[in-house]
């Protein structure tokens, strides 16, 4: 300890003068120390970094395990004050003298310059970043007690580095006691007293140790953070111990090295620890001489490691944990499953690596190899791990795009490269792990997935599943949980045509399970419309279905669901349905090619999981319906149309199916009803109205004898439904199928039939007793069963003379519809009473009494029983005389006669007097009449007969005598007396013209018909166009007269023109005809009053008099409290333009009556004022009431809206004073109380004129601003008066600000947050800096945005005073190449970073030139001759690249005509771009370079840049246009060589071997090439057919270029081979193999490009592909072994069939 003080003191003493001179320097290295320490650590917690990695830095003795550990504590074992005091202990060796030295120094770390030892520090003040939460640190290591102070030490002015020796406080006890005083402490102990602001943020980073700091230090394999207080419940930070144990099983790979690295982290409060295995990737790469900077000049490689997380990373809570380690946690958290690792150089806060950094691109350009070589070896090295173990692995591509865009680099390129690579497994289900290409590969849906794996249970074979165009991808791969890696390396579902040739080449259909096949017609369902719809699906066996013998067969989708289809497969809907729709479709032999599901497969649809979903796609899609027992039926009825087996077959079906209830009986009778029938024709007959039993043994042959219902469609049955029988296993007796089908088809036979529409010849004579009784039974039975009776079969009955009568005692027969069945006393009482008239009567001696009990069957046919019918067929006999003449006086008399008789016997009138009564056989004046409506004339009708034509009886005629008959005329309908016949005055009405003068009593008669009658139309139209009323105008017709009303009749007095009914001359009583005079027109109420002045006031508005108004208006005060006028008049009164005002004639509403009140408003308004002067006088003020409450305005508060419609226009601001301006405010401040008004558009109109007097002038209101002071914040914050068009307040005065709210409604903007257009546009007429700059702040503060993007909206200044101004077009933000200076204004030279983001926003200038501005400027280089350097270059396509898209891509094609080229000089030149290539062939490219007068290959950088990579620049330079040298080039192969003098050669023995022959096989067969056996059989054979020619000399190839000036560049080489495929010849040079291997690799490239191009000259593509594995299969000498590892290796086999070409095309092999 002694020594280690003296050499403090030492360092004192000489380095710092203290005791002796001070230093000059000192001042200077403490400012130095001070601003390195402040401007390199950014944040206050860096010192915790730069502490882990000074202790991984450290030495540590051997055996040690490196420990880090931090305790903070709230003690003050420094005795500063510190509120709370940091310690850190390391167990390293210690500090040595050298380091004391170097951490007393600025810029003299021990490390500098040691890269290559591992050392992972370089600042050199790494210890120093403690003073940022510690102004006194110390120091206790290898016997050292030191402290620093950030204040200058008094004796030398030097702060942060002058060591001070520590004597006490901390002790080492006091350490050791926070430390644990059972344990040995450290070598190393740092203690902090910290700083009370520091306290807070040190404990948040304490807390926030990344759990993974551990992950790429060598050394420290321990460290931990916790809290030491005495009261443990005040710890506050989250304390946790984290170990870090390496796998030692290293495994070495090219320049690489993995291992498997375990963290662990305890942390206190968590439970059990947590742990996370990495597997590390290691590489070293060269570091590229282009990347070297300064401070890595010693380096030589760079050292990358991947680490790659087994598990959950962890993460201690944190959302995202940090991505790239420069050896200790960056902040950059990069969205890569993965973290890199590598020796970046970071920026000073150490937050992030510099990427725009040259030493860091290089490393990144590293990382994507060392990604894909990490990766393989996580998939490929583990041979015996299954496939399953695998997929997790694929969970550390990195899929998201990066936080940094710069990162997106490396991610585009490890998916490149991952695209190259054979990385993804197929399913080959075979112990072989066979590796594919991404795009090779296919998925498939995951529910097919589950069908395969059931089918594999179920050993149906699968080998052949890559087989069909695509390598499947492995099951444990295609998994939804890695949808996003798999989309990231572009692996597709295969098409959906591989899914019908997949299940059509393997027995996923008929050898597997019922359940199985359900489950695969469900996966067809389930993706039918999206997937499947359009495919060969359609056409595949999948259908299953029970055959005409019983057998499954199978139908496709297109077979079963086509209009023609061939097949119809049904399932049955009722599972207890399932085998008796089966066996009964077989016994009808399918009818209609309808077939079932066999039942397995219908059994099992009715268990399984979405039913629903399978039987709805069997249903929409595949047509197969679902039928139970009664639809079946319907199919079998609908098929039944020829054979009469079927038809009989079909009765016993439906017989067996309800008996067994597997149909109701409805659905039996309606099949029964729509089933044909065989007749006795054997003819099927379906359309029928009814059904016949057989003709042998019926009734009905007995009464009738031939069949007539035959044409009402009746159909007689066959004998052979009576036949028994056995269908489909069911037997049928003759008598149960008879009751079948009398019960459920309708045969019938008489009584039970229905009779037909037709008459019966048996009628027509007389029937005999049994057939009359038959027939009288038969339509008793029709009667009870209410069946219609067909009316010819009624009328023959009826009509027929079957009936057997007597007549006086005389027989015969008669048709019942003149016969009776009456009592012999009662026939001879008519005989007596009547005219001689015969009755016939039933012969009841012939018929015998119990034709009597056919009462209501003979009434029913027409037989008359009572002795109404009687008198009524003699009435009828009797008016029968009438047809051909009048009844004479004597017949008349003789029938009155006959009713008298009648009346004395008591006996009824009723049907005689019916049966005559409305018959015209009475004379009387009018003519022949009927008795019902004649009158027998006296006194009483004779002032009827004045307005009425009455048919009275002729008694002049007649005479007296006929007044003896009043009471038989009485009843026959005859009037006698008037008594109430008002209704047959009306009916006998006179006509309108012979009701003119009518006196006063004919008027009240007419009237008092009405009234008894209620109301006659035929009255109102007889006396409508008759003029009979008398009025006060004469005598009017009914509709143009009124009723007088003393209440209203002032109404009619406004006018004089209306009639009013003559009271006076009809006397009182005509006012007790009111409803009655309404009736006929006459206006008597009111409201049909008011109607007609309605109508009058309409059309007399326009022109009333000063009389007609004034009377009008003291009408309406007589009627105000009595009656209310109609709301069509009040609406009209209101509406009507009656009034005179200034402006001519008005509606009230739009009237106005003068007052003082109007004076002030007038000067600036045009007002409608009442014309009181000229037209109506004073007087009109008389009525202000009826007027206001008519609507005219009478009182200023009410007219607001006047003076808004009415403003003057146009207004001369120079004559508007404030006065007037106030008070139009104040009539705007009455209209915005009316939250219902809204201001008409001629007023916005009008006021939108210049009137407001504002700091730029007179200004129209929606252009003026309202400069409130009083606001806050208010317009003042931001501007001033002169920034704006703001209301002149002197002028006005401050009042003007009490109307802020009528301003703005009429547009003046009030809030300053809504003034950025205003303000804007007065921009232009600026110049001074400052005042655009305070304008361009306000509308930045609010977010303005102009209306119109063109406008010139940028000042660009030109000193302080001047400048002008361009359009935000000409202008970007930024010119970070600056190559724009003369080109754009780069507006970042004028304004700050606030006003750049505004510009951006609200103008749209882009932060940076576009692509189109790029293209102008390349377009300038190439007109103007520009020398381009490389410089320009590398930022011009740089620039590209970094914005290529379709649109760039389109916008480079269209305008760059030049490219570059790079000259021999170094200089670039710019040439057309038809006469640059790019150099795909470097063979090509040196041979054109050595015959080109001119470059023609486009430019590149060199070196490749990692921002402007040599392969993607190219790629640009195809895509815009520019060709490749290979395809551009015409090659023409010299034919000079003297065929005779070569020599012909067997190819079998030298060339074309076995082994090439089956390679190439092997490589035809690749599904990817869709070529068939035969066709490559066919390829094949033609080049072993071709003759094989050798030559000494090489064949000499001539090459052409074109450019577009018409010059061709010509270049002549030499080539080895030469096949002439269209003469079938191969040409070769003789191989010398003893010239060595550059010969040999020549000959061998000839060889396979000219064996590829022969036999792929068809398909260009695979080319390249085939000849690389034939040159490498030369280079073996085609070794057979070699050859088959080489094809295995690239997934390539041949088949049988390629064995057997192989065999016979080489018998001797």
């Amino acid at each position: 300890m002694e020594a280690a003080r003296e050499h403090i003191e030492e360092i004192r003493k000489t380095k710092f003068s203290i005791g002796g001179e001070q230093n000059p320097l000192t001042e200077d290295l403490h400012q130095a120390v001070k601003n390195l320490s402040a401007e390199l650590y950014a944040k206050d917690v860096h010192f915790l970094m730069e502490l882990i990695q000074n202790a991984e830095d450290n030495d540590y003795l051997e055996g040690v395990n490196p420990t880090l550990e931090f305790v903070i504590t709230s003690e003050d074992i420094t005795a500063t004050g510190a509120p709370a005091t940091l310690l850190i202990f390391n167990n390293e060796k210690g500090f040595s003298s050298k380091n004391i030295d170097s951490i007393c120094s600025v810029g003299r770390s021990t490390k500098k310059g040691s890269r290559k030892r591992g050392y992972i520090g370089e600042k050199g003040i790494g210890f120093k970043s403690v003073f940022l939460v510690s102004a006194q640190p110390y120091i206790f290591s290898n016997g050292y007690q030191i402290q620093f102070n950030e204040e200058p030490c008094p004796d030398c002015n030097l702060g942060y580095i002058v060591p001070k020796w520590v004597e006490e406080n901390p002790t080492l006890s006091d350490i050791k006691e926070i430390y644990g005083s059972g344990t040995t402490l450290p070598t190393t102990t740092i203690v902090l007293p910290l700083k009370l602001d520091k306290v807070k943020p040190v404990k948040q980073q304490l807390s926030a140790v990344h759990p993974e700091v551990l992950l790429f230090l060598t050394k420290i394999k321990r460290l931990s953070v916790r809290e030491h207080n005495k009261d443990p419940s005040l710890n506050t930070v989250s304390a946790i111990a984290i170990t870090s144990e390496t796998n030692f099983e290293v495994r070495k790979n090219i320049d690489a090295v993995s291992y498997t690295l375990h963290l662990s982290a305890d942390e206190k409060g968590k439970g059990s620890d947590r742990e996370c295995s990495y597997y590390m990737w290691k590489q070293r790469f060269p570091v590229r001489h282009e990347n070297k900077v300064e401070k890595r000049m010693e380096v030589e490689e760079w050292v990358i490691t991947l680490a790659f997380p087994y598990a959950e990373r962890l993460h201690r809570g944190m959302s995202s944990s940090p991505g790239i380690y420069a050896f200790l946690p960056t902040e950059m958290f990069t969205n890569f499953p993965f973290i890199i690792q590598a020796d970046f150089l970071l920026s000073s806060s150490r937050e992030s690596i510099l990427l725009d950094n040259k030493w860091n691109q290089g490393i990144l350009d590293c990382v994507p190899t060392a990604f894909i070589n990490a990766f393989l070896s996580l998939v490929k090295t583990s041979e015996n791990a299954p496939v399953s173990s695998l997929a997790p692995m694929f969970r550390f591509i990195p899929i998201n795009s990066p936080s940094y865009p710069e990162l997106n680099i490396v991610r585009e390129s490890i998916k490149a490269k991952l695209l190259e690579e054979s990385i993804l497994p197929s399913e080959s289900y075979t112990q072989q792990k066979i590796f594919h290409q991404p795009h090779e590969v296919g998925r498939l849906m995951p529910a097919f997935w589950t069908i395969l794996e059931k089918a594999r249970k179920q050993e149906v074979s699968l080998v052949h599943l890559s087989s069909h165009g695509k390598y499947i991808l492995s099951s444990s791969f295609d998994q939804t949980e890695y949808d996003d890696i798999l989309n990231f390396l572009g692996v597709e579902l295969v098409n959906n045509e591989w899914y019908a040739k997949c299940i059509q080449s393997s027995k996923l259909v008929e050898g597997v399970s019922e359940d199985l096949y359900l489950d695969l017609l469900l996966f067809i369902a389930d993706n039918w419309k999206s997937k499947f719809y359009h495919t060969n699906i359609k056409n595949i066996p999948l259908i299953k279905y029970v055959g005409l013998y019983g057998d499954v067969s199978l139908c496709s989708i297109n077979e079963s669901m086509l209009s023609n289809r061939d097949k119809v497969v049904s399932l049955s809907r009722q599972y207890e349905h399932i085998s008796w729709l089966i066996d009964w479709n077989k016994e009808f032999k399918c009818p209609a090619n309808y077939f079932f599901l066999p039942k397995s497969t219908q059994e099992s649809i009715q268990f399984m999981y979405k039913r629903e979903t399978v039987l709805g796609w069997l249903q929409d899609h595949v047509k197969v319906g679902s039928m139970n027992v009664y639809e079946y039926a319907v199919h079998l009825n609908n098929c039944l149309t020829s054979c009469q087996k079927r038809a009989i077959a079909f009765v016993h079906f439906l017989y067996h199916s309800l008996r067994k209830k597997y149909l109701a009986q409805g659905d039996v009778g309606y099949l029964c009803g729509s089933m044909p029938l065989v007749d006795n024709y054997g003819d099927l007959k379906r359309q029928r109205n009814g059904v016949l039993v057989p003709a042998n043994g019926s009734k009905w042959v007995g009464l009738i004898g031939s069949n007539p219902w035959r044409g009402e469609g009746y159909v007689q049955l066959a004998e052979d439904y009576l036949q028994p029988g056995y269908f489909a296993g069911e037997y049928s007796s003759k008598v149960l199928l008879l009751e079948f089908l009398k019960t459920h088809v309708g045969a019938s036979d008489i009584p039970d039939i229905s009779p037909p529409n037709a008459a019966i010849p048996t009628v027509s004579s007389l029937l005999t007793k049994q057939n009359a009784f038959l027939l009288l039974g038969w339509i008793r039975n029709l009667k009870q069963r209410g069946i219609h009776i067909p009316v010819k079969f009624l009328r023959c009955i009826k009509e027929g003379s079957w009936l057997k009568i007597t007549t006086s005692g005389c027989p015969g027969n008669r048709p019942p519809s003149q016969s009776f069945m009456l009592s012999s006393s009662l026939g001879n009482i008519l005989q007596n009473g009547s005219v001689l008239v015969d009755i016939p009567l039933v012969n009841l001696s012939f018929y015998g009494d119990n034709i009597k009990e056919y009462k209501e069957e003979l009434k029913t046919i027409g037989v008359m029983s009572e002795f109404g019918e009687a008198c009524e067929f003699i009435g009828e006999r009797l008016m029968s005389l009438t047809k051909y003449s009048t009844l004479t006086r004597e017949q008349v008399f003789s029938v009155l006669n006959f009713i008298r008789f009648l009346r004395q016997k008591i006996l009824p009138l009723d049907k005689f007097i019916n049966s005559i009564k409305d018959k015209k056989w009475l004379q009387t004046c009018c003519g022949d009449r009927s008795p019902v409506g004649s009158v027998l004339y006296d006194q009483e009708w004779r002032t009827a007969s004045q307005i009425s034509n009455i048919p009275f009886i002729d008694q002049e005629y007649f005479g007296v005598e006929i007044l003896s008959f009043r009471e038989e005329l009485k009843s026959l309908g005859v009037v006698i007396g008037f008594g109430e016949s008002y209704q047959l005055v009306v009916d006998n009405l006179k006509s309108p013209s012979r009701l003119t003068s009518l006196t006063a009593s004919a008027v009240l008669l007419i009237l008092e018909c009405m009234r008894r009658r209620g109301s006659s139309n035929k009255l109102v139209e007889a006396l409508r166009g008759v003029k009979g009323f008398k009025t006060n105008l004469g005598y009017k017709s009914p509709g143009e007269c009124f009723l007088y009303d003393s209440q209203w009749v002032c109404v009619l007095q406004v006018f004089e023109d209306f009639p009013l009914i003559d009271h006076k001359f009809y006397g009182t009583s005509i006012f007790t005809y009111r409803n009655e005079l309404k009736q006929t027109g006459v206006k008597v109420d009111f409201e049909d009053a008011v109607k007609e002045f309605s109508n009058r006031f309409k059309q007399q508005a326009s022109y009333m008099t000063k009389e007609n108004v004034l009377s009008f208006l003291l009408c309406c005060r007589q009627l105000k409290n009595t009656h209310v006028f109609p709301p069509d008049l009040k609406n009209y009164i209101r509406e009507g333009k009656w009034l005179q005002t200034r402006h001519g004639r008005k509606r009230p509403s739009e009237c106005i009556l003068f007052g003082p009140d109007w004076q002030s408003i007038c000067p600036i308004t045009d007002l409608p004022f009442i014309d009181s002067d000229n037209c109506y006088g004073k007087d009109i003020h008389e009525y202000k009431k009826e007027l206001k409450s008519m609507g005219v305005v009478v009182e200023f508060k009410d007219g607001a809206k006047f003076v808004a419609a009415g403003l003057l226009s146009p207004l001369d601001p120079t004559c508007i004073t404030p006065a007037n301006v106030f008070s139009l405010l104040e009539c705007i401040r009455i209209l915005l109380k009316d939250k219902n008004y809204s201001f008409p558009d001629a007023f916005f109109k009008n006021i939108s004129q210049k009137w407001l007097k504002t700091t730029n002038g007179y200004r129209p209101p929606h252009e003026c601003l309202l400069f409130d002071s009083n606001e806050n914040p208010s317009w003042g914050s931001y501007l001033k008066r002169t920034d704006g068009p703001f209301i002149d307040e002197d002028f006005y005065g401050s009042n003007i600000t009490l109307y802020k709210k009528e301003l703005q409604e009429i547009g003046v903007t009030i809030d300053f947050k809504e003034g950025c257009s205003l303000i804007a546009n007065h921009l232009d007429a600026k110049k001074e800096l400052k005042a655009i700059v305070r304008v361009y702040n306000y509308l930045s503060q609010f977010n303005w945005e102009p209306d119109v993007k063109l406008a010139k909206w940028i000042w660009i200044p030109n000193g302080k005073q001047d400048g002008k101004w361009v359009s935000p077009s000409k202008c970007v933000l930024h010119d970070k190449d600056g190559l724009f200076s003369s080109e754009l204004k780069v507006l970042e030279k004028y304004y700050e970073q606030k006003l750049l983001n505004f510009f951006s926003r609200a103008f749209g200038v882009r932060c940076n030139p576009s692509v189109d501005h790029y293209c102008k400027l390349w377009e300038g280089w190439q007109c103007s001759g520009y020398q381009l350097s490389h410089d320009d270059c590398r930022k011009f396509w740089g620039y590209v690249l970094k914005h290529w898209s379709e649109k760039t891509e389109k916008t480079l094609t269209d305008k760059l005509v030049k490219l570059p080229v790079a000259s021999g000089s170094d200089e670039i030149l710019l040439f057309s771009k038809d006469d640059v290539f790019i150099a795909d062939d470097l063979q090509l490219k040196d041979l054109f370079e050595q015959f080109s007068p001119q470059p023609i290959f486009v430019w590149y950088p060199q070196p490749s840049l990692p921002s402007l990579p040599q392969t993607k620049l190219l790629e640009i330079y195809r895509k815009i246009g520019v060709r490749t040298i290979s395809e551009s080039v015409e090659k023409e192969e010299s034919s000079s060589v003297d065929v005779a003098q070569l020599n012909e050669v067997n190819p079998k023995e030298f060339l074309i071997k076995k082994d090439l022959v089956m390679l190439i096989l092997g490589f035809l067969a690749d599904p990817v090439m869709k070529m068939e056996a035969e066709r490559r059989h066919e390829t094949i054979q033609r080049l072993l057919n071709d003759t094989f020619l050798e030559t000494v000399e090489p064949i000499t190839v001539n090459y052409s270029l074109s450019l577009s000036s018409g010059e061709i560049v010509k270049a002549t080489a030499s080539r080895m081979i030469r096949w002439d495929r269209e003469a079938s010849k191969f040409f070769t040079q003789k191989l010398d193999r003893s010239s060595g291997f550059k010969n040999l690799i020549e000959y061998a490239t000839y060889f396979s490009e000219a064996i590829s191009e022969g036999v792929l000259w068809e398909n260009n593509d695979h080319i390249g592909a085939l000849t690389e594995l034939i040159k490498l299969a030369f280079m073996l000498e085609f070794n057979e072994e070699a050859v088959l590892f080489l094809m295995k290796s690239k997934n390539l086999q041949i088949f049988l069939e390629d064995k057997e070409f192989l065999a016979s095309a080489f018998p001797s092999d």
